[in-house]
C-alpha cells in the first residue's frame, strides 16, 4: 500500500507553518507525500475570507518546488459543507492501493469526538495530531502523534497583518506573498 498524508484547510492564506507540519509529518512517518486539500466550506468555521480560486491558487503556489506535495481540489471542486468523511470516502474508493493519514492539529484533537461519522472515520483513515514537543494529548482515539516545532503563525495573524499594512516576510512563501500583493487580497477586513 502506498501511504499518503492528507493535510486539509481553509488554507486563507495558506503559511510556512502548514508546509513545516507537512514536511515534519511526512519525514516522520515516511509517507510518499502529503496531499494538501483546501476546504471549500468548513464545517467547523465560519465562511472563507477569500474565494476557493484564490486559495487554490495560494496553495499551488506554496508547495511549488516541493516534489512531495500535491494540490487536490476534491473539496472546491464539491460545493457545500466540507465534510471529512465525505472526502474520504471518495479518496478511499479512487484511491484503494492507498493507505491515507488525515493530519490535524492539537486543537482538532480534542474536538474529535464531535467530529461527523467519526467512528466510520477511524476505520477509513490513520489521524496524525501534530503537536509541540514536550506536550501531551488527550484523546480515546488511537492517534499516531508527531512532534513539530513551536511555531507560532496563523492564517488570522497574517490577515490582520496584511489589513494593518505590516510585514508578512518570512510567514509565507514569497510566491504566496506576490500573489497576495498582486491580486490585492485581504487588504479589508471583513465582519462576521
Amino acid at each position: 500500500m502506498r501511504r499518503v498524508g492528507i493535510l486539509g484547510g481553509t488554507f486563507d492564506p495558506p503559511h510556512l507553518g502548514h508546509l513545516i507540519i507537512a514536511e515534519e509529518v511526512r519525514l516522520s512517518l515516511s509517507l510518499e507525500g502529503i496531499w494538501f486539500i483546501p476546504s471549500q466550506e468548513p464545517p467547523h468555521k465560519n465562511k472563507a475570507f477569500i474565494n476557493a480560486e484564490n486559495r487554490v491558487e495560494m496553495v499551488r503556489k506554496a508547495i511549488e518546488g516541493n516534489s512531495y506535495f500535491k494540490l487536490n481540489t476534491i473539496e472546491v471542486d464539491r460545493l457545500g459543507k466540507s465534510f471529512t468523511f465525505d472526502t474520504l470516502k471518495i479518496l478511499t474508493n479512487e484511491h484503494p492501493d492507498v493507505s491515507f493519514y488525515f493530519i490535524i492539529g492539537a486543537d482538532m484533537v480534542e474536538y474529535l469526538p464531535k467530529w461527523h461519522k467519526i467512528n466510520e472515520l477511524m476505520e477509513m483513515v490513520s489521524f496524525v495530531g501534530v503537536k509541540r514537543i514536550g506536550s501531551q494529548l488527550d484523546t480515546p482515539y488511537p492517534i499516531k502523534l508527531v512532534d513539530i516545532p513551536n511555531i507560532e503563525i496563523s492564517s488570522t495573524m497574517i490577515r490582520d497583518r496584511i489589513y494593518k499594512n505590516a510585514s508578512i516576510k518570512y510567514y509565507l512563501p514569497e510566491a504566496v506573498i506576490r500573489y497576495i500583493k498582486e491580486k490585492r487580497l485581504y487588504e479589508e477586513r471583513r465582519s462576521n
